[in-house]
Parts: structure tokens; sequence; C-alpha cells
């Protein structure tokens, strides 16, 4: 049986701290879903396509990575790609406090999903998409916290 777990987030955009946990994931299980939430009340810096092709660009020719959009609950998601479990990613207590909450959601949904927290390795644990954002919008270089290969401005043109 393939060991398939789903990584869900909003990924707006998708950044070094996504990828290392992608990564980790994908020495646990045989395939990882990265799941963008789409949320049609929000406006985020970038539109859930130029989400999903960012991060389908990231691992192109990985077989073992797919990438979709959902505007489910997240628990209804994992059941429809096969998943029975979830990746999460912990920085520090509070994240920690938040992910606890939302296994216990999860699990309520969906009984048999389990939820798998991953540690943000130390060298990208101050990397978040709010930080990346933040600093766009005050013109900064933000290409150190983006995967390798990726320029942002690739995906925010005509957006």
């Amino acid at each position: 049986m393939e060991r398939i777990a789903i990584f869900p987030g909003s990924f707006d955009p998708f950044t070094r701290g996504h990828k290392a946990i992608v990564d980790e994931a994908l020495n646990l299980f045989d395939k990882v879903v990265v799941a963008i939430g789409h949320n049609t009340e929000k406006r985020g810096m970038l539109s859930t396509e130029a989400r999903k092709r960012l991060i389908e660009d990231v691992y192109r020719g990985n077989e073992r990575v797919e990438v979709t959009v959902y505007s489910s609950l997240t628990g209804d998601e994992a059941r429809r790609c096969g998943a029975r479990s979830i990746i999460r990613s912990v920085r520090n207590s509070t994240d920690f406090e938040y992910e606890r909450t939302m296994e216990r959601a999860n699990r309520h949904i969906y009984p048999d999903l389990s939820t798998v927290i991953l540690m943000a390795p130390v060298e990208v644990e101050h990397i978040s998409s709010s930080l990346v954002r933040e600093l766009r919008a005050f013109n900064h270089d933000v290409a150190a916290l983006m995967p390798g290969g990726i320029e942002l401005d690739n995906y925010t043109k005509n957006e």
C-alpha cells in the first residue's frame, strides 16, 4: 500500500521553509500531496494558480510530489487524495498548540487520519510566507527565503 501524506497550507508564497518540510516528508512517505487551500474570500499576494505553478516548478520531474487546490475541509481533501497522514510543521510552542487543536478537528472528520508534526529545520525556522510578503511590500529582496531557482516576480506578473 502506497503511503500518501497531505501537506496543506495557503503557501502564499511557498518558501524554503515549506520546501524543507516537503523534502523531509519524502523521507517518510511514498508520495506527498501539497494541497493549496483556496479561500474565495481572501485575496493573497499570489493567485491560487500562480502558487500551484510555483510549487510544481520547484518539484518538476519529481513524481512523488503532487500539487492540488482544494476549497473543502482538510480532512475531506485528505480522504479524497487517499492520504492517511497529514504533515504539519512547527517552529515554536505557539505553532504546536494550534496544530494540536487542528489535529483533533481533522480526526473528528476523518478518524483514520494521523497528523505527523515535523520540526522546522533551524536554518529555515524563521522563514514564513508572511515574512516574505512583508519584506516584498517594502521592496526588499526575498530570494534567500525562496526555494533555489525560484524568482518570485515570475509568479506575480499579470496577477
